[in-house]
């Protein structure tokens, strides 16, 4: 009786824990809500040690594809990135999950990177609108 008593309190807290992180940050559902959404912040790009390892989409992360991480933004989403300081933007495909550093609002391949700024400054203010 005790063990079961102790797994139905796991099996709840487990829920509870999921449906919380489920609620939290903003989702956003439908093509309508997600054209036009835009976020401001620092950019940075992925190391080499991860080119080609798997992305949180099944994908494997290609250097030197035009793709990015986003925490939020549904898998395949486009989005047009602008360099804050130079005007310069580029266009990538959402298929990873990231940055997890909080400053920082999307991660992108160096090839991304590099069109809207060079790799040497490390992070990037821009601006970010999606566009498809």
């Amino acid at each position: 009786m005790q063990s079961s008593l102790s797994a139905t309190k796991t099996f709840l807290y487990l829920l509870m824990t999921l449906c919380l992180l489920n609620c939290s940050g903003r989702q956003l559902r439908s093509d309508s809500e997600r054209i036009g959404y835009r976020e401001t912040g620092q950019a940075s790009f992925y190391a080499m040690k991860y080119h080609l390892r798997k992305t949180a989409s099944g994908e494997r992360r290609d250097q030197n594809a035009l793709t990015a991480a986003h925490r939020t933004l549904p898998f395949g989403t486009r989005v047009k990135v602008t360099n804050l300081k130079n005007g310069k933007s580029v266009t990538v495909k959402i298929n990873d999950r990231g940055p997890f550093v909080k400053s920082r609002i999307i991660d992108l391949t160096q090839t991304a990177f590099k069109k809207i700024g060079g790799i040497e400054a490390g992070l990037i203010e821009v601006a970010i609108e999606v566009v498809k």
